[in-house]
């Protein structure tokens, strides 16, 4: 306020005025957002230096302006200011003598101001100018702001209120109506009631001290009280749409959250394949060099061989002088052959019982592969029977939504038929309504309870999918380890015999060297022991062949395990997302199926609120007819007794004029 305060005497100042030293007081002592400037008599220089300053105050919600005595051109310059303020919510321009200037200066507030709330007019002379209090009316029609007007002692005729009741019936924002104390009377009371049906936001109009009678205070009195059930029920209504609001979006975030959790698990799941992947090529690669390494001590042995061979050919010429020696080297050559025989023989039952034994393994894997698919296809008919329980809670929905269409046209053609019936009845079908309402109500709660509590199995059904789809994959990862496992070992049984072999042979080499020393025999045996070594070497590198063919087959065959396994979590993520999107859809036909349902509950209500305006309009109509009816059988009554009063005084006349006719007199006597 103090930044106001230096503003206000400085456009006095400058517009050469002095500031008015009560204003300064008042703006030293309020606090923060209020201006009470009441009982303090504003100049005109004061009154425009607030007008320039209230536009551009943002801090300002309240101004008091009562019993400030002013004039006609203080007050607009005042309410112009007002305009374009944007923070104001209360203003109080009680007993300042308002004449039609500041009617019309109000009626230009109304229109474009959008901030006023509450506007105090009390003890000011609004009313005694029509058109003026008129263009008042057709602005606060238009306004959507204002909540509490105040009309005390303003002397509003009852073509003022006429004027109100029109402005009444296109607003829809004004809440409390004070007309105490004015010129209203009965035809404005009247017209005030006329407009009550159309205005549904007022809920408090008060008309005492204005010479209305009893039946149009009691008539108002209803309508506000229909009023403020219906703003009870509105706000009731809201709170409740609020709360459902909060409840569904809070479902939808644990939807989400429950979302992401499965898309992480399988990001993660994705990534630990794609490094098992990794480190089994990279095992793969270490085999390949393993056995390349093996290729090159292979080619060393067999230039190994060539340089004996060309030894041999060295050796041959002596031989021819170890010719005695030959009996006695065929027959060790002999026994040789046998034991070379029986080892070839044991080689190859060895050989046979290894492809056997991954024959075996082969099997087993394939197995497994079935037994794989068969949970897999399990999976795929529990997921078909959630889809057929989704499509009969469907059906449900249907056909609740069929029973509450049912009811609705049934509870239509009960008003209708209460309408034909007297008060009592229309009470009594009321009653009746409520507690069809509040039956369709409970049968509608039971049936979201019963949905939510199936969508909860859902869940329940797809959490346990979820495991079991966990537990699938880890027994296929545990299945591939194991295949891994038995090829390292395999590999490392590979590797042990032809480490051994490898030093039979360069055993059996240097025996053959020292019998090359001795004698021919052993040059033979030499001969065709080197022979036997190639024929091995070559069975050898036949065997490294079918390995890595092996080894290629059970790498294809795991990559085709991996990308069946993608293949099935893409798919279920597919399926949970379109059980996902049903879920919500099944959410929105719930919502839309409580919109319906709020929506014939108020058309209920609108038609209870006819039914009463047009009892309540009944009702007063047939309280003027008594009162017509009472009125002429007085006016009746009053006509017989003067009728009465007529033929006795014609009687007296005629009985007088008989009594002294001259016919009597001259009649004889008897």
């Amino acid at each position: 306020m103090e930044e106001f305060l230096r503003s206000y005497s400085r456009l006095c100042r400058e517009r050469g005025a002095e500031p008015q030293e009560t204003v300064l007081q008042r703006l030293h002592e309020l606090p923060r957002g209020r201006l009470d400037l009441a009982t303090q008599s504003l100049t005109l220089d004061t009154c425009r230096a607030l007008g320039a300053l209230l536009p551009k105050e943002a801090q300002l919600t309240e101004l008091v302006l009562s019993d400030c005595m002013l004039s006609e051109e203080g007050a607009t310059l005042l309410l112009q200011g007002l305009c374009a303020n944007t923070i104001l919510r209360l203003l109080d321009l009680k007993g300042n003598n308002l004449q039609a200037k500041g009617a019309e200066a109000l009626g230009k507030l109304l229109r474009q101001n959008k901030s006023i709330q509450s506007l105090t007019l009390e003890w000011n002379n609004l009313g005694a100018w029509e058109d003026a209090f008129a263009t008042f009316c057709r602005a606060l029609a238009g306004n959507l702001t204002l909540r509490q007007l105040d009309l005390r002692n303003n002397q509003i005729s009852h073509q003022g209120a006429e004027e109100l009741a029109l402005a009444l019936k296109g607003n829809t924002s004004l809440q409390q109506l004070d007309l105490r104390w004015n010129n209203i009377g009965l035809l404005g009371g009247r017209a005030l009631v006329s407009c009550l049906p159309s205005n549904r936001t007022l809920w408090r109009l008060e008309l005492a001290g204005n010479n209305v009678p009893s039946d149009v205070l009691r008539a108002v009195e209803q309508a506000m009280d229909h009023n403020q059930d219906r703003e009870a029920t509105v706000r009731e209504n809201r709170a409740r749409t609020r709360v459902l609001s909060k409840e569904v979006r809070h479902l939808r975030e644990e939807k989400s959250k429950q979302f992401l959790d499965l898309m992480q698990t399988i990001d993660k799941q994705r990534e630990e394949m794609a490094k098992s992947s990794r480190a089994s090529a990279a095992r793969v690669g270490q085999l390949q060099e393993a056995l390349d390494e093996r290729h090159s001590i292979i080619n060393a042995l067999k230039a190994k061989l060539q340089m004996t061979e060309a030894a041999l050919a060295l050796w041959e010429q002596k031989a021819q002088d170890l010719g005695e020696l030959l009996a006695t080297a065929g027959q060790e050559q002999q026994s040789l052959a046998q034991k070379l025989t029986k080892e070839h023989r044991l080689e190859q039952q060895e050989a046979a019982e290894r492809e056997s034994k991954l024959l075996r393994d082969l099997s087993a894997a394939n197995e497994k592969n079935l037994l794989l698919r068969n949970q897999v296809d399990e999976l795929e008919r529990k997921v078909k029977s959630q889809q057929d329980q989704l499509f009969l809670t469907k059906q449900e929905l249907t056909n609740t939504a069929a029973e509450l269409k049912l009811r609705a046209v049934q509870a239509e053609e009960r008003l209708e038929l209460e309408k034909r019936r007297s008060r009592q009845s229309l009470e009594d079908a009321e009653q009746l309504r409520i507690k069809e309402v509040e039956h369709m109500a409970r049968h509608l709660e039971e049936s979201e309870r019963a949905l939510q509590e199936r969508v909860q199995r859902l869940e329940a059904a797809r959490l346990s999918l979820e495991e079991e789809l966990s537990r699938a994959k880890a027994v296929a990862l545990s299945e591939r380890g194991q295949a891994e496992e038995e090829l390292i070992k395999a590999k490392n049984q590979v590797r042990l015999e032809e480490q051994q072999r490898l030093v039979h042979l360069e055993e059996k080499l240097r025996l053959l060297a020292q019998a090359r020393d001795e004698a021919q025999g052993t040059c033979l045996q030499q001969k065709q022991m080197v022979a036997e070594a190639q024929a091995r070497g070559s069975q050898l590198g036949l065997q490294v062949e079918a390995l890595r063919r092996r080894l290629e087959e059970l790498q294809q065959e795991l990559s085709n395990k991996d990308q069946e396994k993608v293949a099935e979590v893409t798919r279920v993520r597919v399926e949970l997302q379109e059980q996902n999107g049903r879920l919500q859809a099944e959410l929105a036909a719930q919502e839309a199926l409580k919109e319906k349902v709020a929506a014939l509950e108020r058309q209920l209500r609108v038609t209870a609120s006819g039914h009463r305006e047009a009892l309540l309009d009944r009702e007063s109509e047939n309280a003027c007819l008594r009162e017509k009816l009472r009125l002429r059988e007085a006016e009746i009554a009053r006509i017989r007794e003067e009728e009465a009063q007529r033929a006795s005084f014609l009687q007296s006349a005629v009985l007088a004029y008989v009594q002294g006719s001259p016919v009597r007199a001259l009649s004889p006597q008897k």
